[in-house]
């Protein structure tokens, strides 16, 4: 009988102890958890910054949410290093993607800018490079800009610089592109250091950033796609990350290279609908040409490209009818995580 009971007591007290180490796990997990928020938070704070003047977009009546309207969104890409000059007061939009979200399919349009593109910029009342919008005035008048070409209201901004690009894709540990051709290009120090090869490829943040700046052997419009084929892969491995390491590395890499008028709660409704429709991506182009009559390059758009691409982002805006609602229209954009045996 006492041998039972000790047995019984032993079986007690394996079970109290396993009882309790569970337990620690759960609150130590549940700990990390509250500490990652409360990270992403004071980061998210640390990055928003709201446009003077400017609640909301002239072209909306009433203030938007993710997770309830239709929205778009500007990613600007800037080149502030002092290797080029250029303070952030002064620097120049190096990439322009315009992205609007429809709430009711879950889909999503991406469209590339060129940066040569010869537009109307209200700051400055004339016409010029939609990538000195930047320089005249800031993230404003690049957004103003925007607005005037398409005719859409550009609800978000998330602005960053090359710093910031190349510690994501690292934090995420690197993403896959197809890369066109052989490579040389500056690295983020402007050295001739960058070297990639014709294929498909899993890139590093420096790697990245070389194959989304170059356009020495094509085009601003390939260039523009290349920017779309990379951020899509950025989106869509960052929404698919389960290990909360890279969490923390890829909100520890924002720091103070990121910007945007997003609160911290508009970021997790808009992370929520991402995960949701990261597969259902449509690219879209402006089609256009190269432009020196003035003896200053320029890269003309062309006016039935840009009507026909206006449109398409307003009816996905639900600001005109949607008659392009056939899934036959959309391109679906499949991620498989892929298997390397050596580092990037």
């Amino acid at each position: 009988m006492r041998k039972e009971n000790k047995k019984s007591s032993k079986l007690g007290l394996t079970l109290k102890v396993c009882a309790l180490l569970v337990a620690s796990l759960l609150l130590s997990v549940t700990a990390y958890g509250v500490f990652l928020s409360k990270q992403a938070e004071t980061a998210a704070e640390g990055a928003f910054e709201e446009i003077d003047d400017r609640v909301q977009s002239e072209l909306r009546v009433e203030e938007v949410e993710p997770l309830e309207d239709s929205i778009s969104i500007l990613f600007i890409g800037v080149d502030d290093s002092m290797q080029r000059s250029q303070g952030e007061s002064n620097s120049r939009s190096d990439a322009l993607i315009l992205a609007t979200l429809n709430n009711e399919d879950k889909s999503i349009k991406m469209l590339s800018i060129p940066r040569d593109s010869y537009t109307y910029i209200p700051h400055v009342k004339y016409k010029d490079k939609i990538t000195h919008a930047h320089a005249f005035g800031g993230t404003k008048a690049t957004i103003e800009a925007v607005e005037e070409l398409f005719d859409i209201p550009v609800d978000y901004y998330v602005k960053m610089n090359f710093n910031a690009f190349i510690d994501v894709v690292d934090a995420l540990g690197g993403v896959v592109a197809e890369v066109p051709y052989d490579i040389l290009e500056k690295d983020e120090f402007d050295n001739n250091a960058i070297q990639l090869k014709e294929g498909r490829h899993l890139l590093s943040g420096s790697e990245a950033l070389a194959l989304v700046r170059t356009r020495k052997a094509d085009s601003d419009l390939e260039r523009g796609k290349r920017q779309q084929q990379v951020l899509k892969a950025i989106i869509q491995k960052g929404t698919s990350v389960t290990s909360v390491t890279k969490y923390t590395d890829v909100i520890g890499a924002l720091g103070d290279n990121m910007r945007t008028n997003m609160t911290f709660s508009e970021m997790k409704s808009l992370i929520s609908y991402l995960s949701d429709g990261t597969s259902n991506i449509d690219t879209l182009n402006l089609e256009g040409r190269n432009d020196q009559s003035t003896g200053v390059y320029y890269y003309k758009l062309n006016e039935q490209s840009l009507e026909e691409n206006r449109e398409i982002l307003q009816r996905h805006l639900g600001l005109l009818p949607n008659i392009y609602a056939s899934p036959e229209s959309e391109f679906h954009f499949d991620y498989d995580e892929p298997q390397y045996s050596e580092p990037y």
